[in-house]
């Protein structure tokens, strides 16, 4: 089959593709540079010498700036200026932020044992490219033990790469300048810790010794996530689009007053995030900013989205006031809420709903309201404070049969189930289950079947019919008396 062998060929070249770049990422030896000392390549330059001093000045100085941009990062309580930092020598009594960066730029020894570095890298296994972009390159990969992390590391074939490459004609010099993204990234992973935030496992500075990271030879090791895959997500059940929107907000919260003040996310988009075990992390922060815009005016304060524009105020500071904040907020509102949270939401929720996308698509509230918002929601739908105008009595139209399971069961399908060849919901109770049933036509029976979601509500299966019951002592199950069939236990 021709097709077929196309597929092999090209999955074959994918994986030698992948395993050349890990393997001479893990065996290239690179020669160790000193601190704020770069060495270029010897390559030959079209032109005279004066061209080549030139082009290899200016790289220089793009060197120096996308260090500039690190080193407040690294820094602690305003405690040591940038310029004092970039000429402090290597010293056994380094700050941790130095520390940190002597361990990205020249790897040294990792700061804390549990963390992994290129020693944990040996005998890994290829398994997939997860993406490539202009700057860098990730790749899934099972270490030796088996356990599976993602890797970035400097996309040579990417865009950034290439121009680099063309502009200064110094693939080594090029490949220390791209690969600051990724020291940037590393640097704001150890300083940006929180549960949304995906987990920095460790990093690898070089080869395999972790000798030359200032070559460019950075690797960021991370848990393994799931991509967001939104139009999944929108045929999910509304419970667990509400959970991305509110991690999504507890993320927020936690960027609005970080240890590096309020940062933003200048490239936020639904290909920024993972999830881990259903839960929402934000994987990709080297376009995170923490700087604050300086303002004259209140027109120097103005956010400008595709189809809205907003203006904060200046304050006597010279600084907008919540401008990174504000801007999180609705970017949170225009490519989450928007498709996640009003869709089926519970009747008992609508108007909480409707407050919450009205407030952030219209910047009335901040990140600390809708936080509450988002938790008052959370603890109503957990508690079932929401069902209080169920009646009580309308479980009494069900029989139950306490430590039985079915079989042979007659399947009727619901939208959006958590099985895509039944009706299988969450409730809070029997009663919940019981208004659901009444409300499907095809329903006559239901089962709690004993498993739960994340928020501890129940899960529900719906049919038309069984043949069987057999014992199951997790489970429970309703019939509906008017209509209860006949069956049989075995």
């Amino acid at each position: 089959m021709p097709g077929m062998g196309h597929s092999l060929r090209a999955a074959a070249l994918l994986a030698f593709v992948v395993l050349s770049i890990l393997v001479s990422l893990l065996i290239s030896s690179v020669q160790q540079f000193g601190a704020g000392i770069y060495h270029f390549s010897n390559a030959t330059v079209a032109g005279d010498e004066e061209e080549f001093a030139s082009l290899r000045g200016a790289l220089i100085y793009q060197l120096n700036q996308r260090r500039k941009e690190i080193i407040p990062l690294l820094l602690l309580d305003g405690e040591e200026t940038w310029e004092s930092f970039y000429q402090r020598d290597q010293t056994q009594d380094s700050p941790m932020g130095y520390s940190l960066w002597n361990e990205i730029t020249h790897g040294s020894r990792k700061a804390h044992m549990d963390e992994m570095d290129c020693q944990s890298l040996v005998d890994m296994q290829a398994v997939e490219v997860l993406g490539s972009g202009y700057t860098k390159l990730v790749v899934k990969v099972n270490l030796a033990g088996g356990q599976p992390v993602a890797l970035k590391l400097v996309n040579e074939q990417g865009i950034d790469m290439g121009k680099c490459v063309e502009d200064f004609k110094d693939p080594r010099g090029c490949r220390e300048l791209v690969s600051y993204k990724l020291k940037k990234e590393i640097v704001l992973l150890q300083r940006l810790q929180h549960p949304n935030v995906i987990k920095l496992k460790g990093h690898c500075a070089g080869d395999a010794g972790g000798r030359g990271g200032e070559g460019g030879k950075v690797t960021v090791i991370l848990e393994q996530g799931n991509p967001l895959q939104m139009i999944q997500l929108l045929q999910s059940p509304w419970e667990d689009r509400f959970r991305v929107c509110l991690d999504l907000v507890r993320l927020l919260h936690f960027l609005s007053q970080s240890p590096l003040g309020s940062v933003a996310l200048l490239d936020f988009q639904p290909r920024q995030f993972v999830t881990v075990s259903g839960e929402l992390k934000l994987t990709d922060l080297d376009d995170a900013s923490a700087e604050e815009t300086s303002c004259q005016t209140h027109a120097d304060c103005t956010l400008q989205f595709p189809h809205r524009n907003f203006t904060l105020p200046c304050s006597a500071k010279g600084v907008c006031e919540g401008l990174n904040e504000k801007r999180n907020i609705y970017n949170a509102y225009r490519y989450f809420f928007t498709y996640l949270l009003p869709h089926q939401a519970p009747p008992g929720f609508t108007h909480l709903v409707d407050h919450i996308m009205n407030s952030t698509g219209e910047l009335k509230a901040d990140i600390n309201h809708t936080l509450e918002a988002f938790e008052h929601i959370l603890l109503l739908y957990k508690s079932g404070l929401h069902l209080d105008n169920l009646p009580p009595s309308i479980i009494r139209d069900y029989t139950v049969m306490r430590g039985m399971g079915t079989s042979g069961d007659t399947e009727y399908r619901c939208w959006p189930s958590y099985s895509q060849q039944g009706c299988l919901l969450s409730v809070h109770s029997a009663r919940e289950a019981a208004f659901i049933c009444n409300s499907h036509s095809q329903c006559n029976s239901f089962t709690l079947t004993g498993q739960k979601t994340w928020t501890g509500r129940l899960l529900a299966s719906f049919r038309s019919s069984f043949s069987h019951l057999v014992p199951d002592g997790t489970s429970e199950v309703y019939v509906k008396k008017t209509k209860a069939p006949e069956t049989s236990i075995v």
